[in-house]
């Protein structure tokens, strides 16, 4: 399945009110721990994207092989629809690292925030290297700063440092999605 196919519009999904926001980063940036508190902050569903990815991903993850934008789309495809079929506020956590990908879930979920957690590779390969029980071996991380397309100077970006402690991280993104 190519990206054009994924990039038309979406059905919207909640009132004009409720906050989309996307938590994306390389692996080991902190992403799915700071979308999940920011998630229990703004009483918003959590979708953790790495529960959503099909088994035939899982396996080349856990062997080592890196997926591809045919692995990837029907992923990103499931995550939006997820996503904007909520009729409240909503978190996603997905790497989104191409525009490509950022860009087809923007079509299908209106009004999509976004959250870069930045890390820098050795930092990541560390992080990734201690996880126990996690389908993404540090053998991968190389290839995800190869593939990521920093989302700096897109619309509706917030970008954090992931070495920042998370209540900063959450501070900030808060202060972002719902200014006083």
């Amino acid at each position: 399945m190519g990206l054009a196919q994924m990039t038309g519009p979406g059905e919207p999904g909640g009132g004009a009110s409720a906050i989309r926001v996307l938590v994306m980063g390389v692996s080991g940036s902190g992403k799915s721990t700071l979308a999940a508190s920011l998630s229990a902050a703004l009483g918003a569903v959590f979708i953790e994207g790495d529960d959503h990815h099909s088994a035939s991903s899982q396996d080349k993850m856990r062997s080592g092989i890196a997926l591809n934008d045919d692995d990837r789309m029907p992923w990103l495809i499931r995550l939006g629809t997820l996503a904007a079929s909520q009729t409240t506020n909503v978190v996603l956590s997905c790497s989104a690292l191409k525009t490509a990908y950022r860009s087809a879930l923007r079509a299908m979920i209106p009004g999509l925030k976004i959250v870069f957690l930045e890390l820098d590779l050795q930092t990541a390969h560390r992080r990734v290297s201690v996880r126990s029980n996690h389908t993404f071996p540090a053998t991968l991380v190389a290839n995800q700063f190869a593939t990521l397309e920093s989302p700096a100077g897109e619309p509706g970006v917030l970008s954090l440092s992931a070495t920042d402690c998370e209540a900063d991280q959450l501070r900030a993104a808060m202060h972002w999605l719902t200014p006083t």
